[in-house]
């Protein structure tokens, strides 16, 4: 016992923390560090993904690598031990007990306990629960699963013992009236996909029940049952060849929270989406004029950069359409600041983070914070706080080359405006055929915060900007 407990003094172990906003789970990206290297406090060992933006990790303690836990592309719970340190490397090998067969690698809890002790998020089952799970699976090892339960429960003689060796059947689901043994992202995963945890056959040490189980079980729920079993044992091979020209993609980390959000904001908030081409060709020589002013010198002006200040001079002019819809409170949440947000396609899909008090910032100030803004993004270090908060966003399917389109809220916020491709165009400009530069704008809005009437004015305001440039000066 008192080398065990000089083990544990002498390995510190590092556990996946919450990130961002009661976040469950992360996904490792990057070792930065392998097994052997010396690490300082402060040093950054990892990079993972969230739900929300991919966050680098730094290590809270002095040592030399002792383990790492899981590999690169493993998801990990929010409370897991990630990797162990050595902080006394020079005080020669581990303690017998902590290297004997017996003790089990990963675990971070006390190997024995009198009492049930509190369940962290992430930190697994209570011990005394999993340790009386073993022992019931050794006390009738080779009995089916609903004798060896009605043997236990009614106190009868043990049923006789099946043929088939115990090692090579499944774990038993849980036992009527037993807790099932499942981590608290995995509760709620199963809550969330509608499985009886009590009902899933558990594949983890000691009888917990894991992820993968619960999908399973939620797929073995939702399979069509074939009516005709023999027609489906006669599938031509074929079908194995377009098989093999499949490619599946984990949706995980930005984009599954990205695919949950849109799903979340498309029928939870009732849309609108209205059109305007409007003729841009003063903003665009405005747009040159701003580069070659040396005021501007050395910051990013381009149409996106008129394009947002434009929005929010609309917005100053028609401030009710800056809200939010609380929904536990029935009230409309009128802001009085803009955090204007800017989609931005990565590799890791799409993100929006936002320029805080946007409204407030003059327009050299304004071309600063896209242009960090949108680098950040690209780098993929946009943290989650960068993304929180949003009222409105901008989406610019313009730079792909497409006319328009009909963009989704992002969830929480009031409107999305989206911007075209800027093309030459034949226009009538004062009475006359000319070509001109001509976009089409599209701005989407919450229909419980925005009618009509104001959904129309921000648009149409937003165009006039455009289309006259020096009503910057007038309205701004």
């Amino acid at each position: 016992m008192t080398a065990r407990t000089a083990n544990d003094q002498r390995f510190r172990e590092f556990k996946m923390p919450d990130v961002g906003e009661g976040l469950t789970e992360a996904e490792i990206l990057k070792w930065y560090v392998a097994v052997g290297d010396t690490v300082a406090d402060g040093q950054v060992v990892c990079e993972v993904e969230t739900a929300k933006a991919a966050v680098e990790l730094p290590i809270p303690f002095d040592g030399v690598v002792h383990e790492l836990r899981f590999p690169e592309g493993t998801t990990v719970d929010v409370g897991q031990v990630i990797i162990s340190v050595d902080t006394e490397p020079g005080a020669g090998p581990a303690a017998p007990e902590q290297s004997a067969p017996a003790a089990a690698p990963a675990a971070a809890e006390p190997e024995e306990t009198q009492g049930r002790q509190a369940v962290l998020v992430g930190y697994g089952a209570a011990p005394s629960s999993t340790k009386r799970r073993a022992r019931k699976q050794q006390a009738v090892p080779a009995q089916p699963v609903a004798a060896a339960i009605q043997a236990e429960l009614n106190g009868s003689a043990a049923v006789a013992p099946a043929p088939a060796p115990a090692a090579e059947k499944p774990a038993p689901a849980a036992p009527a009236g037993a807790r099932p043994l499942a981590k608290p992202p995995v509760r709620k995963l199963a809550k969330d996909l509608g499985v009886d945890l009590a009902s899933v056959v558990p594949s983890g040490a000691d009888g917990i029940v894991t992820r993968e189980d619960v999908h399973a079980a939620a797929s073995a729920a939702t399979a069509p049952v074939a009516e005709e079993p023999a027609a489906v044992a006669e599938v031509p091979a074929a079908g194995t060849d377009l098989a093999a020209r499949e490619t599946r993609i984990p949706v995980k980390g930005v984009r599954k929270a990205t695919a949950q959000a849109m799903v979340a904001s498309a029928f939870t908030a009732p849309h609108v989406t209205e059109f305007v081409t409007v003729d841009v060709t003063r903003t665009m020589k405005l747009v040159q004029k701003l580069k070659d002013d040396p005021d501007m010198a050395g910051l990013r002006v381009n149409p996106l950069l008129l394009v947002a200040k434009a929005f929010l001079v609309a917005i100053k002019r028609n401030p009710d359409v800056n809200a939010s819809w609380d929904e536990a409170n029935q009230e409309i949440v009128r802001k009085d600041y803009v955090n204007l947000g800017i989609a931005a396609a990565t590799p890791r899909g799409l993100i929006v983070p936002n320029i805080k008090d946007a409204g407030a910032r003059t327009l050299p100030e304004l071309s600063t914070a896209l242009s960090e803004l949108v680098a950040t993004a690209r780098e993929g270090k946009t943290s989650p706080a960068a993304m929180s908060g949003g009222t409105v966003t901008i989406t610019n399917v313009g730079v792909f080359g497409v006319d328009t389109g009909t963009p989704i809220l992002n969830p929480g916020e009031s409107a999305i405006l989206a911007v075209g491709a800027i093309k030459l165009q034949p226009w009538v400009h004062k009475g006359k055929v000319k070509p001109r530069q001509v976009t089409t704008l599209a701005l989407s809005f919450d229909h419980r915060l925005v009618d009509g009437e104001l959904g129309s004015k921000v648009l149409a305001d937003t165009a006039a900007v455009l289309e006259n440039p020096q009503r910057l000066i007038t309205w701004g």
